[in-house]
């Protein structure tokens, strides 16, 4: 059995391995939102426990076992995710630190049962892929909203930020998993974007609101 701490670092770790990147105590310390040298001391401890390989040129990364513990708490955290939204009619903006309490939850069968009740989803409420009993994943969407052309239709297939702030912009533009955007002109002054939203009002968004936004 890990900490809680541990197993949030785990996840965290997890979590920025999917954008391809060094993993640095820094990035891990603004994922967690703690002090750096307080991530150099995990990682250590994490080393020692044989979860993860780290050193400073290569960064961290996870080892069979930490990606084995990393991949059941994903799971739990995306499964209850859906289950708090869909089962409990909680908005996609609430659930997430719900489930982050949840994920810590042990059990040997627990998320293999809230998986078969909730019938085998393969996505959260946010679009990320759910873990599998045996570590396999849907698979993962990477084209942001500011990559697509002038013109071009689209739809929203998952958002990168899942912070309250921002789902709540997204609800207030009407924008949800499944919506359909085109993108009606690209400023080049600031990168901004002219959108429509499933035929609706046209609205300005920066690019970072759609370097948030994943499309198919």
């Amino acid at each position: 059995m890990h900490s809680l701490s541990e197993e949030n670092y785990l996840k965290s770790i997890f979590n920025l391995s999917q954008g391809g990147k060094k993993i640095t105590p820094t990035a891990i310390a603004e994922s967690l939102a703690n002090n750096p040298a307080s991530v150099v001391d995990m990682l250590k401890k994490l080393v020692d426990k044989k979860l993860i390989q780290y050193d400073k040129s290569k960064g961290a990364r996870l080892t069979d076992n930490g990606l084995k513990t990393a991949l059941d708490i994903v799971r739990k955290h995306r499964l209850w995710e859906v289950f708090l939204k869909e089962k409990l009619g909680y908005s996609w903006e609430e659930v997430h630190d719900m489930a982050e309490q949840l994920e810590h939850v042990h059990h040997p069968d627990l998320a293999d049962r809230l998986d078969k009740f909730l019938g085998f989803p393969e996505y959260d409420p946010h679009g990320d892929p759910i873990p599998q009993a045996n570590g396999k994943m849907a698979k993962m969407f990477k084209t942001t909203l500011a990559e697509i052309k002038p013109k071009q239709l689209c739809r929203v297939v998952a958002v990168k930020d899942t912070g309250t702030a921002f789902l709540q912009y997204l609800k207030k533009l009407g924008i949800e998993i499944g919506s359909r955007i085109s993108l009606v002109e690209k400023i080049d002054y600031d990168d901004s974007m002219i959108i429509l939203v499933d035929k609706g009002a046209k609205t300005t968004v920066s690019r970072k609101f759609a370097e948030s936004i994943l499309v198919i």
